[in-house]
């Protein structure tokens, strides 16, 4: 079910995506673009793009609320702070002797100072 109403979503996203760039630029949005002076005048009724435009937009965000809630079932009432307090698993030990590391703790370890030169090449 997820899955479904999440490619609804994405096709809703395309779809308002086409469809604004589809309008004209001109229209006063955010009070710039537009033609030339004299008073602004009313708005006349909604065109077709731009009732289309505003159902594309309520449909993505039902879904988006609707994904939301979903999502937040699935979640099996845990929480990330939750799993931050867990302790992380024991690290695979070698059979060696007890003075090295775990396999995968040496690898990210910087080199000890003894492999770094003592003192940088000169430029002569």
């Amino acid at each position: 079910m997820q899955n479904v109403i999440l490619i609804v979503h994405l096709i809703l996203a395309l779809c308002l995506i086409g469809v604004v760039l589809l309008q004209r630029s001109e229209g006063g949005g955010l009070g710039m673009g537009g033609g030339g002076g004299g008073a602004m005048t009313g708005r006349g009724a909604a065109s077709a793009l731009g009732r289309v435009t505003w159902f594309f937009a309520i449909a993505f965000i039902c879904t988006s609320l609707l994904l939301t809630v979903i999502a937040a079932q699935n979640a099996e009432g845990t929480s990330v702070v939750d799993r931050l307090g867990a302790e992380p698993p024991a690290a695979a030990e070698t059979e060696t002797d007890d003075t090295t590391e775990s396999a995968l703790g040496t690898d990210l370890l910087p080199p000890a100072p003894v492999d770094a030169p003592l003192a940088p090449p000169r430029a002569d």
